[in-house]
């Protein structure tokens, strides 16, 4: 089983990964690239707008985590499409996303969760790139495996002297904000799906990018693609029968963590060494 959603997700062997450009032999672009098999896949599901998914309520949400070869999501998604809706903003079926994480000088944050601590929180501003919209999040996570977020509508990434997000900060987290600073971005695309039973939602990442705001660094794993299934309790999900047909078993990594390990070489990361292992033979 999954983790619970409450709805209001020293060192000994450096990480093998693809310098930021690298393909590690994927074409991500251009005629024959993976995705434009991507999108010719999306275009033979039926759509769902952001309104007709509003009334979806996933009230004991179960969240299970897979690391997928992107090379394995054409074949996922043609699987998909007598099963699922793909949300649909405009004329697009994938969305770009942008991620800022705060997090102390000492890196607090990742530390509490590297060292295996069962309560922990991320500070992060994600935005919407097409929808144009910008939200500042606190995310928890507690020693029951249940995850909390709580967001605010901000205009600005640096809210570091925004008086409303002070305040938010000040009663939404553990961390006050002349305590943090910029720490990590990402950007990455997702691809959104629904059962049509409308009892699940999933969320699909790739082509995700990152770049450390301390040391300068930036990296990316052009292959991997990370699937985040949302069910309603005990609920069948098919998207499961089909990566378990491609023999994908469940496993997890915070993105933000993931981003960390790859541009600080000053990090230990000892519990995410056997993850980066599993995706680098990915």
């Amino acid at each position: 089983m999954g983790d619970v959603v409450d709805i209001i997700e020293e060192k000994v062997v450096a990480p093998v990964v693809a310098a930021q450009g690298g393909t590690d032999g994927i074409l991500m672009s251009g005629k024959g690239g993976i995705v434009e098999s991507i999108d010719a896949k999306l275009s033979a599901l039926d759509p769902i707008t952001l309104e007709e998914m509003s009334g979806i309520r996933l009230m004991n949400r179960i969240d299970t985590k897979f690391l997928v070869n992107v090379r394995n999501l054409p074949t996922l998604l043609e699987m998909a499409k007598q099963d699922y809706y793909v949300q649909r903003i405009g004329d697009l079926r994938k969305a770009f996303y942008r991620t800022l994480y705060y997090d102390t000088p000492e890196a607090t944050m990742y530390v509490v969760h590297q060292d295996g601590k069962l309560n922990r929180q991320k500070i992060r501003v994600r935005e919407y790139v097409e929808s144009n919209l910008m939200f500042l999040e606190v995310k928890k996570k507690n020693n029951k495996g249940r995850t909390s977020k709580k967001r605010i509508t901000i205009t600005d990434e640096n809210v570091l002297h925004n008086e409303e997000a002070i305040a938010f900060l000040d009663e939404k987290s553990k961390f006050k904000m002349n305590e943090i600073d910029f720490r990590l971005r990402n950007s990455f695309f997702r691809i959104t799906l629904v059962n049509k039973e409308k009892s699940e939602r999933l969320t699909i990442d790739f082509n995700i990018n990152f770049e450390n705001c301390v040391t300068g660094v930036k990296n990316t794993i052009p292959k991997l693609c990370i699937v985040e299934v949302k069910q309603d309790g005990n609920a069948h999900s098919h998207f499961k029968d089909y990566l378990a047909s491609l023999r994908i078993k469940k496993r997890s990594i915070s993105k933000y963590c993931l981003g960390m390990v790859l541009t600080d070489p000053s990090l230990k990361y000892n519990r995410f060494k056997e993850k980066i292992r599993y995706i680098n033979k990915l």
